[in-house]
């Protein structure tokens, strides 16, 4: 049973569906065979029946005398097979005489017939006496007997050869297992064609599919422009072929994805190690000079110290922003939420830079009072001060910042503008990649890690809002939207 089974498995779709339809259509010939000639039968069988009442009724009629239907007449299965005529006469004692009407196709035992004659004798006058069957001379006969009326002690007794019935039928099941069987075999073959051509997009769609398997999804360059084409094939098909298509345009997608994020990846290690190289090699450079000069002034020792720490402070912030970037990736981000009003967060931040950029005109408007929303009080106020810093950072001194706060519907609006050079149109792109510096006018030279803007945009994103950018020379605004408080316009 499991050869069968994996033999069966191994062969093709198309001939396993040839196949099976063949079986089905096996099932319903022979359900019709036997349908047919089981009516055939019946038919022929009440035929047969009615030919022997009629011709027992008018042997009856006559009184036995010879007179039965000329071949082909009513009471004839055939020419070869008229029916047996016999008049059984009781004497006295037990003396039986027997007038056959054809006695060359008497094939009966005459044993036999006496015993019928003798049933309808003690069934009396009456009805036809029920059919018997009598085989004789390799041939079933169908018998009827009764007495005839008005003569004393005589018996009409009519048979009939079931030969030419039985020999139609045995010809009607040989026509029905060669026209089935031919049937069967045309039905095979023409379906297994059919089938083979319906099934032709599958095979087109199995060929991409093994092309897509073969291909090196690790190299670096992965061609994956080959999709299923073709027509055809009924609805069905037309999706499968469409889906299949939507999937391999996931897979190139996907790849080119984990490609671009694989390249990033790289590029942030690259970049991450070169700004922890920096401050690293500043404190082994001031750590020589402080043992170099351990022995002199106190003053340069502490000067030296002094540098050694504002190295590690950076290398410490460095670190800091590193990992809350990782956290803010990761499936939870680090964050409290809590009740707070974005106004006083706004008016603190401004104070903060105030106090620490007394070089940069300040100015801070706010529209409403109040902007109720729910949020990490610590990080918001994080995204306030580096996008103020960012302003200052890398603008000249005595360029005047702003920070306007206003709202839209079901938004609470922070925009922070500065009056520098703006940025290009190819850089605006991407001020928000981490590491990522405008070499022209936001150069490395003033001491950023290339990670406050990329803070800003995670940490905006993981409140539910959104930070955009819009520069030209003389006009660089940061707008950052949250979602205000449920009931809040």
């Amino acid at each position: 049973m499991k050869r069968l089974t994996a033999a069966w498995r191994r062969l093709r779709l198309g001939t396993q569906l040839a196949l099976a339809l063949g079986a089905l259509a096996l099932v319903v010939f022979g359900l019709v065979g036997i349908v047919t000639t089981s009516l055939l039968h019946q038919y022929l069988d009440n035929r047969l029946s009615d030919q022997l009442s009629t011709t027992l009724a008018q042997f009856k009629a006559s009184k036995g005398s010879i007179g039965l239907p000329q071949p082909g007449k009513i009471g004839h299965t055939s020419e070869h097979d008229p029916p047996i005529g016999i008049r059984v006469t009781f004497g006295p004692g037990s003396n039986v005489f027997l007038s056959d009407s054809n006695p060359a196709h008497a094939p009966v035992d005459d044993k036999q017939v006496i015993a019928l004659a003798e049933r309808a004798l003690v069934a009396g006058p009456g009805p036809l006496h029920p059919e018997t069957y009598i085989v004789a001379g390799g041939s079933r006969y169908r018998f009827m007997s009764v007495t005839i009326p008005g003569v004393a002690k005589q018996v009409a007794v009519v048979g009939l050869s079931e030969e030419d019935s039985e020999a139609t039928i045995r010809r009607m099941i040989m026509v029905n297992l060669v026209c089935f069987g031919l049937a069967l075999i045309v039905l095979v073959l023409v379906g297994q064609q059919v089938l083979r051509r319906g099934l032709r997009p599958l095979a087109g769609m199995a060929a991409t599919a093994h092309t897509v398997a073969s291909t090196d999804l690790t190299a670096n360059a992965v061609d994956l422009s080959v999709r299923a084409k073709g027509e055809g094939g009924g609805i069905e098909v037309e999706e499968l072929r469409s889906a299949f298509n939507v999937m391999i345009d996931h897979i190139e997608q996907s790849l080119v994805a984990r490609s671009a994020a694989e390249q990033r990846l790289r590029q942030f290690v690259a970049d991450a190690s070169h700004e922890l190289r920096t401050p690293l090699t500043s404190i082994r450079g001031y750590a020589d000079l402080f043992a170099y000069a351990a022995a002199n002034e106190p003053a340069e020792r502490e000067r030296h110290l002094g540098r050694m720490r504002e190295e590690a402070g950076r290398m410490s912030l460095l670190l800091d922003d590193l990992l809350l970037l990782a956290r803010l990736d990761g499936a939870e981000a680090p964050l409290r939420p809590e009740p707070v009003d974005l106004v006083e967060i706004a008016v603190a931040a401004a104070d903060g830079f105030q106090a620490a950029r007394s070089d940069h005109p300040f100015t801070l408007e706010v529209e409403p009072s109040s902007l109720p929303l729910v949020g990490d009080p610590m990080r918001l106020r994080q995204v306030l001060d580096n996008l103020l810093t960012n302003a200052a950072v890398h603008t000249d001194p005595g360029t005047p910042v702003t920070l306007r706060l206003r709202a839209e519907p079901g938004w609470a609006v922070a925009e922070i503008a500065d009056g520098g050079p703006g940025i290009s149109p190819e850089n605006q792109a991407k001020v928000f990649d981490r590491f990522y510096r405008v070499d022209d006018s936001r150069t490395r030279g003033s001491g950023g890690t290339g990670l406050g803007l990329s803070v800003v945009h995670s940490l905006v994103t993981a409140h539910g809002g959104a930070v955009s950018l819009q520069s030209q020379p003389g006009a660089t605004v940061f707008t950052v939207r949250l979602p205000l408080s449920a009931g809040q316009v």
